[in-house]
């Protein structure tokens, strides 16, 4: 198995480096985000071990751009235990796992085992509707030859909407279902996250449309 780690901190990434070579792993070791992702456009990697913030690229930017890049390969984050939100955006941006530091050896190794058993088990996931196609693996939307990346909560808009083909779902449903029942977001981050989704299906040129119904919610359409 290999495995790309990215750390800034040069003890932290010896040490890592250290533990995976004692349990027959090959690793390749970067100290900042920019490095991490030309390393692993290679695609020759089983899986990635990322610290969230580092210098040039930030791990949940990172892993973004390599599921827009159709690059599939478990990831696991290393995170401070105050980085909360930063968690739950990089589970959101495509992360397999997080580990809090300081962590043992044994719990490190634990989680990289099953994330690789995912990986042995891993098919794309997808959804479609009408003519366009939902990969729910890599959080891109398709028609065609072309894609658009979508962020974590466009990606769960889109899904919810797909889902439920010919039902109108009210922001109230979106709301709840994305964020919680007991959320303080309101019906204008819907707004925003549904008029981004437009763009990128017109960026595509796909033949669906998402419809306001006045009083009521949105409605995913083919378009004619």
């Amino acid at each position: 198995m290999r495995l790309l780690i990215a750390e800034d901190d040069p003890k932290l990434l010896k040490s890592l480096m250290h533990i995976f070579k004692l349990n027959n792993y090959a690793t390749d070791g970067v100290d900042n985000g920019a490095d991490a992702f030309d390393y692993a456009l290679s695609d020759e990697y089983d899986g990635f071990i990322f610290d969230i913030m580092m210098p040039e690229m930030d791990g949940v930017t990172l892993l973004k751009k390599l599921r827009s890049k159709g690059i599939t390969a478990p990831a696991l984050f290393l995170t401070a235990r105050s980085e909360i939100e930063q968690r739950i955006e990089g589970l959101d941006a495509g992360a397999d796992d997080y580990l809090p530091k300081p962590f043992s050896t044994g719990e490190l190794l634990a989680r990289v085992r099953a994330m690789l058993r995912r990986k042995d088990n891993f098919t794309p996931d997808l959804l479609t509707f009408g003519a366009i196609t939902l990969n729910r693996s890599t959080y891109e939307l398709l028609y065609g030859d072309k894609s658009q990346a979508l962020s974590g909560k466009e990606f769960q808009v889109m899904e919810m909407l797909m889902q439920n083909k010919n039902v109108i779902v009210t922001a109230e449903q979106l709301i709840t279902h994305i964020w919680g029942w007991d959320t303080d977001v309101d019906t204008s981050v819907i707004w925003v996250h549904i008029s981004n989704i437009r763009k990128k299906l017109e960026a595509l040129s796909a033949p669906a449309s998402i419809k306001f119904v006045r009083n009521t919610g949105y409605l995913l359409e083919v378009s004619v």
